[in-house]
């Protein structure tokens, strides 16, 4: 045995059997409470600030030291019953101990937070969290489907919490009732299959009009088991498709036929369609609350020209052609691209112009659209920001720029460089509670040019 694996084994630390007390001093960014034993900080999983408890260490190494939370001996005024009976388990939340009221400050604090302490820069006003309802909210989700011999049941839903297996469960509080109180329907059906062993997961889209339900399966389909989903399409009101390739390869099995699925912006009279596989926002309520807001800070008059980056399916850009002039929008996905121009047209928007390009590319400064004026930006870049665009953002010297962001390291990240490189002023920062009850964060950050 080499020196080098004694060494490497004498670095592990075997994890203590008996449960540890601790007291919680603050909350990291996802929401796990602090505390500090023996010079250490310790992440506890459902834990609360002020709050006494009995944890497992789940994770002990030199740097790094998790735990979950077993017994609470002190609680917090903040802690609540989580309303699922698998939380703790699922991995589909991670908040519900905690009031909703405090998991919006949390959020709000860490956005601050981060925007301080990667982007050197506070906003001059905050403002107020954009917030919707808590429980069915969800229109989007991709849940496993496994079929677990030893039990002889199928099970379907979110994974549990840092694993591959499923969360056993009947319902789920956060997916929009027309899904959420199906999982076990969903599962007994399934169970009947002849594929039972070859359906590893459902896509859930679910529009104004419609929820649909798209099932992988790994092999040829037969006759019997279509004719199940067909039953459990009719008896729950869905739209059913099956999926044996790619995302793309979509077959409908019920209805015979079906209309696109959709989302009504009712402020503005426009209705975006969409296909189950298409990137939507999904929480509806917030999501309408979120564009309001978007084009209230950007303030767009009505001669202006607004370029809007990361465009999808015009979720932001055909609203805002209904308050300028033109808007240009740019997405990295050409069928997006294409959806998005089918959806202006058929809205009658003509002042709005769809573009491909990878925002991420280094030749994206050689296009004709960055090389024109814009009185105003938005951008709504994934998780990993928008750090390759903003040099060509400066030369454009719009008035405004406004940034939607699902991830706050990467916008305080983008923030310094547009507040300290690029003379902007973070003028509004708030966030936007997309999804409750999980330590996910979107935020809305305003930056104006005198």
């Amino acid at each position: 045995m080499s020196h080098t694996t004694k060494r490497k084994r004498r670095r592990k630390k075997r994890l203590p059997v008996d449960p540890v007390e601790a007291i919680i001093d603050s909350l990291s960014d996802e929401g796990r409470g602090i505390s500090h034993i023996d010079s250490r900080a310790v992440f506890i999983e459902q834990a609360l600030v002020g709050e006494r408890v009995l944890f497992n260490y789940t994770r002990l190494t030199n740097k790094i030291a998790e735990g979950r939370s077993v017994e609470v001996l002190h609680a917090s005024t903040d802690r609540v019953k989580p309303k699922c009976s698998a939380f703790g388990r699922c991995g589909g939340c991670s908040l519900q101990h905690m009031d909703h009221d405090a998991q919006i400050t949390m959020k709000q604090d860490s956005l601050l937070k981060q925007l301080k302490n990667i982007g050197h820069v506070e906003p001059v006003n905050v403002l107020q969290p954009i917030t919707g309802q808590v429980w069915g909210y969800r229109r989007k989700a991709r849940l496993g489907v496994r079929y677990v011999a030893k039990k002889d049941r199928v099970l379907v839903g979110f994974r549990e919490r840092g694993s591959s297996f499923i969360t056993e469960t009947d319902v789920c509080e956060i997916m929009h009732q027309d899904v959420g109180q199906l999982i076990k329907p969903l599962a007994n059906c399934i169970s009947q299959l002849e594929l039972k062993r070859q359906i590893p997961q459902i896509e859930v889209a679910v529009g104004d009009n419609q929820t649909v339900l798209v099932f992988r399966h790994l092999e040829l389909m037969p006759l019997a088991d279509r004719k199940k989903l067909i039953t459990l399409a009719q008896d729950h009101g869905l739209v059913i498709m099956l999926q044996a390739g790619s995302p793309d390869e979509l077959e409908l099995l019920w209805p015979e036929s079906a209309d696109h699925l959709f989302y009504d912006l009712h402020d503005y009279n426009i209705r975006i369609e969409f296909e189950p596989g298409d990137f939507t926002q999904v929480n509806n309520e917030v999501n309408h609350q979120m564009i309001r807001r978007a084009i209230e800070v950007l303030h767009p008059a009505k001669d202006d020209h607004v370029l809007d980056l990361f465009s999808g399916l015009g979720n932001f850009t055909l609203p805002l052609a209904t308050q300028c002039a033109h808007v240009t929008g740019i997405e990295g996905s050409q069928s997006m691209v294409s959806k998005a121009r089918v959806n202006a047209e058929r809205n009658g928007i003509v002042n709005a112009s769809f573009h491909y390009a990878d925002l991420y590319s280094d030749d994206v400064g050689d296009a004709a659209w960055i090389k024109q004026p814009y009185d105003r930006v938005l951008l709504d870049p994934p998780r990993s920001g928008a750090a390759n665009i903003l040099g060509h953002i400066k030369r454009m010297k719009a008035k405004c720029i406004v940034y939607v962001s699902c991830h706050p390291a990467t916008l305080a990240r983008d923030a310094n460089v547009i507040a300290n490189e690029m003379g902007y002023t973070l003028t509004k920062a708030g966030i936007v509670d997309m999804f409750p009850h999980t330590a996910h964060v979107e935020s809305i950050a305003v930056f104006g040019k005198d």
